[in-house]
């Protein structure tokens, strides 16, 4: 977590909000004080399922709400249905099955804001979930959070460009029907695949339609295991990262490639090897090659706001992000 201190500093971050484990918020808060609040999550690797995603998802959102915290996730992608399968209680993780409903009467009650992911790239609906009987259609993943967003009425963060960066008209009208949404562009690797398909023009007009609903973000993952060597087996995958030097390097690639997606004129390979390329097309690319990476040079007024108003102006009531 220190590393990830110095990362953020080195890149402009001033506030982080970080879904730490209830169990290690404590020693987070220890390193990076006042510069991180926390989103209420369950406990994944808890081994009665259906406890951890009920009863116990509940004590933990008043838990974290006494810790400060005024967001809560519901990660619904599609492949929960495993989860859910393995559990022995199908449909555990979908968006509105009765305990996240439960949950999200106790959250609303709370008065805090939802955050959700419901869908994944096109590449893995080509490959992953092929099967549309078990996982859906990825239009289909948008009907019971269309539903929820009218039935709970306060600000939602869909993550991830809303989970369709891939196609932007789609984006538009979800976000034209419902005024309580909002996005944010974490998930990098696919952030920077997909956006730099688009063209500048197509990228602008669709941040200065719904400037003030599109939040930076970045999904940097930070593990003990960066910052050793590992003993591996010559067949098992290359670590991310085994020194602090490696893990660096790790978490300034993606802030180093969202900055220079959403500010520079760089075009030319992305820092970060991106395997779902391989996934589609196995015959051109290779487990470590990376895509196209096309700065977009965004005006300064949409950047102003993805990075910094839009955030103040969603969660300044209920926090204190005063302009650093």
């Amino acid at each position: 977590m220190r590393c990830y201190q110095e990362v953020a500093e080195a890149y402009g971050i001033t506030l982080t909000y970080s879904m730490t484990p209830l169990e290690q918020v404590e020693t987070v808060q220890s390193i990076l004080g006042d510069r991180v609040r926390f989103i209420a999550v369950p406990d994944f690797a808890g081994e009665d399922r259906l406890h951890a995603h009920g009863e116990g998802f509940l004590d933990r959102i008043r838990s974290f709400h006494k810790l400060g915290s005024r967001i809560v996730k519901f990660w619904s992608a599609p492949r929960g249905a495993d989860y859910g399968i393995e559990s022995g209680h199908p449909g555990l993780l979908s968006l509105d099955s009765p305990q996240r409903l439960q949950a999200m009467d106790l959250a609303s009650e709370l008065g805090m804001i939802f955050m959700t992911h419901v869908a994944d790239p096109d590449t893995w609906f080509e490959t992953k979930y092929a099967d549309s009987d078990l996982y859906g259609t990825k239009r289909a993943q948008y009907e019971p959070l269309e539903k929820l967003l009218a039935r709970y009425k306060q600000p939602w963060i869909a993550a991830h460009m809303g989970g369709w960066p891939e196609d932007l008209a789609f984006l538009d009208g979800l976000l034209e029907r419902h005024d309580n949404l909002h996005l944010d562009t974490s998930a990098t690797k696919w952030m920077v695949r997909v956006l730099s398909t688009h063209s500048h023009e197509q990228l602008t007009a669709f941040l200065r339609r719904w400037k003030g609903r599109i939040l930076f973000g970045s999904d940097i993952v930070t593990r003990e295991e960066h910052m050793a060597p590992v003993d591996r087996l010559p067949t098992d995958p290359e670590p991310q990262a085994s020194s602090p030097a490696e893990a660096f390097d790790l978490y300034a690639s993606r802030y180093w490639a969202l900055r220079t997606l959403w500010e520079g004129n760089y075009e030319g390979p992305s820092p970060i090897a991106d395997p779902d390329l391989e996934m589609v097309e196995p015959e051109r690319f290779g487990p470590l090659d990376s895509p196209r990476l096309a700065g977009k040079r965004i005006p300064d007024e949409l950047l102003e706001s993805l990075y910094h108003d839009a955030a103040v102006t969603l969660l300044a009531p209920d926090r204190d992000m005063a302009r650093s």
